[in-house]
C-alpha cells in the first residue's frame, strides 16, 4: 500500500501594483519562529519582518536608487569586517529575532563572531537570535522618517550599541546610542564609527550620491 503524501495548500493573495502575490499555507502561526521561517520562504520575493506585538511588515523589493546605495554601505562594511576580524558583516536579507519577539532584518549589521559560537550549527541556519552590535537602515524615498525612527528606537532598546539611519534625501544622519538622546548630523561627507566599529570611516558623501 503506497503512502499518500500531503502538499501544502496555498492562499494567494494580490499585493503591491505589479501583478505579484502573497502566498499563506493554510494552518500557519506567524506567532511561531518555525511557522513565520515558512511564511518567508514562501514569500522569497518580498522583505518580511514582524514586529513586538506579531504584526507583519511586507515590503516591496529595493528600488533602483535604494539598492545602489545598499550595495555600497553593504561593501563598505563587508571589506572593513574582512580586515578587522572579529566579527561578520550582515546584508539586507539577514534576519534577527530579538528578545522583544521581533524579527528584524536591517539594512546592514555587524556581528561580533564571539556572539555567534554560542549558537548551534541550527540556529546559524535560521533568522539569528541575537541582537546586532551595530546596525544601519536606509530611507528610501517611500520611507516614512517617523516610522524609521521608532524603529531605530526599537534597536536601542534591545541593547545595539550602535545605531546609524542615514537619510539620502535629507542629507541626514541619526545616531543611536544605548541611554543617549539621538544625534542629528546634517550633510556629513564621513562618518567615524569608533568605538564600535574600530577604524571604520563611512563614506557618507559618497553613498548619498550613490543614487541613480
Amino acid at each position: 500500500m503506497s503512502a499518500l503524501t500531503t502538499e501544502p495548500q496555498f492562499l494567494l493573495f494580490p499585493f503591491g501594483q505589479t501583478g505579484q502575490h502573497l502566498c499563506l499555507r493554510g494552518g500557519l502561526d506567524l506567532t511561531d519562529r518555525h511557522d513565520f521561517g515558512l511564511f518567508c520562504d514562501d514569500n522569497k520575493d518580498w522583505r518580511i519582518e514582524r514586529s513586538a506585538h506579531g504584526e507583519l511588515v511586507i515590503e516591496m523589493p529595493t528600488k533602483g536608487s535604494t539598492g545602489a546605495r545598499n550595495a555600497l554601505l553593504t561593501a563598505f562594511l563587508t571589506m572593513w569586517a574582512l580586515r578587522e576580524g572579529s566579527g561578520i558583516a550582515f546584508d539586507s536579507s539577514a534576519g534577527f529575532e530579538l528578545p522583544n519577539g521581533a524579527m528584524r532584518s536591517p539594512d546592514a549589521a555587524w556581528v561580533r563572531k564571539s556572539q555567534l559560537v554560542a549558537l548551534t550549527d541550527e540556529q546559524k541556519q535560521e533568522f539569528l537570535p541575537l541582537v546586532p552590535e551595530v546596525i544601519f537602515e536606509l530611507r528610501s524615498s517611500s520611507d516614512r522618517l517617523k516610522a524609521l525612527q521608532d524603529k531605530m528606537l526599537e534597536w536601542q532598546s534591545v541593547g545595539v550599541r550602535l545605531g546609524v539611519l542615514l537619510d539620502p534625501q535629507e542629507r541626514q544622519m541619526h545616531l543611536y546610542r544605548p541611554g543617549q538622546a539621538p544625534q542629528l548630523l546634517s550633510n556629513p561627507t564621513t562618518l567615524g564609527c569608533s568605538p564600535e566599529l574600530p577604524n571604520f570611516t563611512l563614506d557618507t558623501g559618497a553613498l548619498f550620491d550613490a543614487g541613480l
